[in-house]
């Protein structure tokens, strides 16, 4: 296992990364929330990488893995301003992301903010807005009231320990929503969805695919894979979808 190396970003948190050398466009593997670069979908890319001889980037957020922070103190805008601090930083002309749960949220935020520079997309149970329309749209009285006084709400989780969802993650979240205002995607874009998913709905992977506007677009729903998407028959899907992307990248 090769030691993470670190970035100072210009917000001055210092971010935990590993990268490889390779020809782009870059593959940007942008995790889910409270994940980390470890997980198998990352990892699994960044093998498939080196045997391709492709660029590939993985990294941890502020407040995630082995980066600085912790995780209450951030919210969606701040893992924002990593992503694009890393992505500046690490690597150089196209790019193409692979966001993973609340990753695919970064990435849409990443795609808005260096259009330029994406070559093409691939999502895996992307979660954008979950902030507005999952946490806070699901609240009870009590639980606002409590966000209001406290600050923060605890919620379970099907993977981990507890949620900590804190009133800045939501204030925050609606600065960043994306399913509000046009999001155009003039790229290839591959949207991948378990229908077993029990944290990201088969009716959200629809909506943003309806929302999105762009010229080849798709979503792949795979029926009876969970929210993890880990199992060698996703790893397979997801790899497909990455080179598929890259290839029609390659033709344009």
């Amino acid at each position: 296992m090769t030691v993470a190396q670190t970035l100072k970003t210009p917000q001055g948190r210092t971010l935990a990364y590993h990268l490889t050398a390779g020809s782009g466009p870059c593959v940007v593997f942008l995790g889910g929330l409270k994940s980390d670069m470890q997980g198998t979908k990352a990892v699994f890319l960044e093998d498939w990488a080196r045997r391709e001889g492709r660029a590939f980037l993985r990294f941890d957020y502020s407040g995630h893995g082995e980066s600085s922070g912790d995780f209450t103190d951030g919210c969606i805008g701040d893992w924002a301003e990593d992503s694009l601090a890393a992505v500046t930083a690490l690597t150089k002309g196209k790019i193409v992301p692979v966001g993973s749960s609340m990753g695919g949220w970064q990435s849409l935020l990443l795609c808005r903010a260096i259009p330029d520079r994406i070559a093409g997309l691939i999502t895996i149970a992307a979660a954008p807005d979950f902030t507005e329309d999952g946490y806070w749209a699901s609240f009870t009285d009590v639980q606002k009231q409590q966000l209001e006084t406290e600050g923060r709400v605890e919620l379970p989780s099907d993977y981990m320990e507890p949620y900590i969802i804190t009133k800045r993650m939501i204030e925050d979240g609606r600065k960043q929503l994306v399913l509000r205002s046009a999001l155009d995607l003039p790229f290839p874009v591959r949207f991948l969805q378990g229908t077993a998913d029990t944290a990201v709905s088969v009716a959200t992977a629809v909506k943003l695919l309806e929302h999105a506007t762009g010229p080849d677009m798709q979503l792949q729903l795979v029926k009876d894979a969970d929210h993890r998407f880990s199992d060698d028959r996703c790893l397979g899907l997801m790899q497909a979808a990455v080179q598929e992307v890259l290839s029609k990248a390659a033709d344009a």
